[in-house]
């Protein structure tokens, strides 16, 4: 298989396991919960247990990255937020201009998987450009 092909499909599972790990946990939360704010809780918590397995899984499994210590992880774990935030962005960009446009759920949803493909994309350059470079030898 070629690297890149590997490295997308790799990309893409562990994708998969964060967004089920994230489902799963808002609803446990909605299960468990049923008092205002249930669903804002639910998703902060699901974000909160998806996102760090994102990070640790694409930092060894895609990128193959080292961090020095602590802090050069915590520094790493940031940006990479940040960068997830920045893309998020265009996801609901996307996705709220098919709303707006067609007015339809069908495209709305079309729009969102657009969306999500391309800051998946984007964020995938990002990471590799600016959080998981690797130092010249």
């Amino acid at each position: 298989m070629k690297v890149a092909a590997r490295i997308a499909l790799i990309y893409a599972l562990v994708s998969g396991l964060a967004t089920v790990a994230n489902i799963a946990t808002q609803a446990a939360v909605v299960a468990l919960y049923s008092e205002p704010w249930a669903i804002q809780l639910s998703v902060l918590l699901g974000t909160a247990t998806g996102f760090p397995i994102k990070y640790m899984l694409e930092k060894k499994h895609v990128f193959d990255f080292q961090t020095d210590n602590l802090a050069h992880d915590t520094r790493l774990f940031i940006l990479y937020g940040f960068m997830g935030v920045f893309t998020t962005l265009i996801f609901w960009g996307v996705e709220w201009a098919f709303q707006v446009v067609f007015e339809t759920d069908a495209m709305r949803y079309l729009g969102g998987a657009i969306g999500l493909t391309v800051g998946s994309f984007i964020k995938y350059h990002l990471d590799k450009r600016f959080v998981f470079k690797q130092e010249a030898a």
